[in-house]
Parts: C-alpha cells; structure tokens; sequence
C-alpha cells in the first residue's frame, strides 16, 4: 500500500509498480461495493424509478462503467469500449435525471457485462502505466483514483435512490453501530488563522485546493450532530409553523412543499418512528438527524439561538478528525447514523466528534472556488456549479466511502433537497 499522509502532510510519491498495485486494490474494492449493493435487486427493480430526482440503478450502473471508459481508456488515445450512443445516454449533463428512465439504457445484464469488460481493458492497460509525475492527470494516480470515488460516489446516489424505493424492504445485512458515547455541550474555537483546504494531488478534487490561509473569528461549534431527539423538540414546539425561525425564502418552500417534520419520519399513535430502507422503526432519539434539507437545519439553528458554521468553522473544527472503522462511520455497513458519542476514537483536536461520517453536514457557505482555483480535470465537476444556488456540505455520511472521507472534502447541494443523507450541527459566535 502506498504511504499515508497526515492531514497537510506532502510525501514523496510511491514507485510506479507500488501505486499501480494500491490502484488495482482500490478499483477493485469499489467495483465490489457496487455489485454486492446491486445483487439483491431484481431486473425490474433496476431499472425502476422511484423518484425524479434520482436515476434508475441501471443508468447509474452503466454510467461507472462509461465514465471509466472515457478517462482511463479513450485518455490514452484508444478507442471506446461500447457504443457511441454511450456518449450521449450516460453523459451526466446531457439529461436530467428524471429523463433517464426513458433512455435507450442498457439492460441489467448488458451494463453488467459493459462494466467488466471496461475494467478487464483498464486492467490490461494498468501494466503500462507510468504515473508520470509531468503529467497531472498520472502523477499519484490521480486520474485512476478520481474513477475509484466517481464510482463510490454512485454508490452513496444509489443509497439514496434505494431509500426512497419504498414498498418492499431491501434485503439489506446491517453492521451493528457502537453504542452512544454520551457526549454533550459545545466547543470554543480560539480566533486566529489556519490553513484551508488540500495541496493533495493523488485525492483531492479541484475545488479542495489549494491550500490557503484563512483568519476567523472566535466562536463555538457544537460537539456533536444535532440529534432526532433535539430536532423532535423543534418539531414538538411548532418550529415549522412560526415563520420567525425561518428565512423568507425558506418559508415559502417549507410551505410549498408541505414540510412538517423531517423526511421519512411518520406519527402514529405509538409516537415517532421512521421509514428506513422500506423498514418502519421507532424512531432513535439519540442519532444524529438526517433527511433534512439547509431551510429545515438553518430554520432550527435560529430556534436554538444559534446559526449553522461556515465550512471554514467547520473544518477548523474538524481538524484532526480521524477516517479508520474504529474511529468514523462510513462505508454504508451500517445503513444508519450511529449514536451520538459513539466514537471517541475519531474525535477532532478541539474535541468535535463525528465530524467524519454518520451525516453529512449543511453549513451556512455558498459553493464557491478557493483563491486561485483551477477547474481540473474538466469544469463540469465543480466549476459549473458554483454559485449561490448550492450550499456547501462537509464530513461524509455513514454511506460515503473512506476515500471520499477527508476532513477537506466539499460536497454541494440545493438548499431544498431532503433525500441525501444530511444533517448539521449549530455554531454561535462568542
């Protein structure tokens, strides 16, 4: 395995035939979280669509497996592996997701066999590879690791889009979360200036870099997620219903679109429970709260006196944070938020846990490039959606690969969107 650098830390790049190994190790390990994801599911569960916001499994399925084809083999001048026609059906940009369902898509059976017969040419090619430190694309790997959390990244999607399946459960085996830890209160972090972002160029995407001082004040970050129970409260006490809590834009949504409570939460006369994975359960009070869009986590932060952080407070916050099984959930074994506290072998410097894993994170910041950026390897992962139309999100859910779990990761999205796996935590300023 190739060396392992502490948050920050530059290493020399590993030889050649190392990082060619450590490649193969991780292509592999993401191809086998897809198909075992998939397995279960039925032909006609595949190529179902059970939201407009989300594709069907088997575009998403094929579109790894095209994605893989135009960086790692047509990149060095080689032709396509499929047809033409791919270029256009599994173009990300070419149509919106609730359009895919009525594509030309390939069947189950056929992105199966597309998938691997990309991988075994891209396996082929790997024995030639020269990771080049000349060329950015090469050097560290880069361009083979993009591919390995492009393709995680589509299984965290594929979560989502099975978590709004509903109807039958899915046969889905849980790893058992740690018990609470019982953490409580918030965090004081001392003005002064830190250094934002990566200088990585194995891992990090171009909206991480570069790596740029930035001065903050002081202010205080909660210890921890905000919880069900907590988010209950808000609920209980008509939080929805006051506009005083929400921002004028926030409102209107909340009204168009009938929010009352978080998403997959249900009330019977037994009290709270919530839909998880076609699976009605009681709800669990001391998890962190998800399925909640940036009105709903910025409209409770105004109830509670407090506001949501920066991503700059967040990852100041965050630093030190640990990524290992021991010390973060992550990898989608667990299909759920593990209790607050329940692990305090991932807690940040400054004392934060869980600022890796269990729930994405809505901070209060725009989408938008860090000095000096540079759109890399092609503007349409970052560069085309920066602006004020998304919010930023921090730290990785239960669902999100370890590879994707940097304390230095930015995630984006819409303020109204409910169906990701996110929560939050509040900040004050002191």
């Amino acid at each position: 395995m190739a060396p392992v650098a502490r948050f920050g830390e530059q290493i020399a790049p590993a030889p050649a035939e190392e990082q060619r190994w450590d490649v193969v190790g991780e292509l592999r390990r993401a191809r086998a979280r897809t198909l075992a994801l998939l397995e279960p599911l039925s032909d006609e569960d595949l190529r179902a669509q059970w939201s407009p916001l989300m594709s069907p499994l088997v575009w998403d399925l094929a579109h790894i497996g095209h994605f893989e084809d135009l960086w790692l083999i047509r990149r060095s001048g080689r032709a396509r592996t499929g047809d033409a026609r791919f270029d256009e059906i599994y173009d990300a940009f070419a149509h919106g997701r609730e359009e895919r369902q009525e594509l030309d898509l390939l069947a189950p059976a056929d992105a199966r066999a597309f998938c691997a017969e990309v991988r075994e040419r891209v396996l082929e090619s790997l024995g030639r590879e020269l990771f080049a430190d000349d060329d950015p694309l090469t050097r560290g790997g880069f361009v083979h690791r993009m591919i390995v959390q492009h393709e995680h990244q589509h299984v965290e999607t594929m979560l989502a889009a099975l978590q709004l399946r509903g109807g039958p459960d899915f046969p889905w085996h849980e790893r058992r979360v740690p018990s609470a830890g019982g953490t409580s209160g918030e965090v004081r972090v001392p003005g002064g200036r830190f250094a934002m972002g990566s200088d990585d160029r194995s891992w990090a995407y171009d909206n991480e870099r570069d790596r740029h001082d930035v001065e903050l004040d002081p202010y205080a970050i909660d210890a921890h997620p905000v919880t069900n129970a907590a988010f209950l409260a808000f609920v209980e006490d008509g939080g929805y219903d006051d506009p005083r809590h929400w921002s004028e834009t926030g409102f209107a949504h909340r009204l168009e679109a009938q929010l009352e409570h978080p998403q997959f939460w249900e009330r019977d006369a037994g009290g709270w429970t919530r839909i998880r994975f076609g699976r009605r359960e009681p709800l669990p009070l001391d998890e962190p709260v998800q399925h909640v869009c940036w009105y709903e986590a910025d409209a409770f932060a105004r109830w509670a006196g407090k506001r949501l952080p920066s991503e700059a407070e967040w990852e100041r916050a965050a630093q030190g944070s640990r990524s290992t099984p021991l010390s973060a959930n992550l990898g989608g074994e667990c299909f759920r938020p593990a209790p607050v506290g329940a692990y305090p072998a991932g807690v940040s410097d400054l004392g934060c846990h869980q600022m890796i894993g269990d729930v994405w994170e809505w901070t209060s910041s725009d989408f938008a490039p860090y000095p000096g950026f540079v759109a890399f390897p092609y503007a349409e992962y970052s560069e085309v959606f920066f602006g004020s139309g998304y919010k930023v999100l921090r730290g990785g859910s239960w669902a999100t690969d370890p590879s994707l779990a940097r304390i230095t990761a930015r995630n984006w999205d819409h303020p109204i969107r409910r169906q990701i796996f996110a929560g939050f935590r509040c900040a004050r300023d002191v």
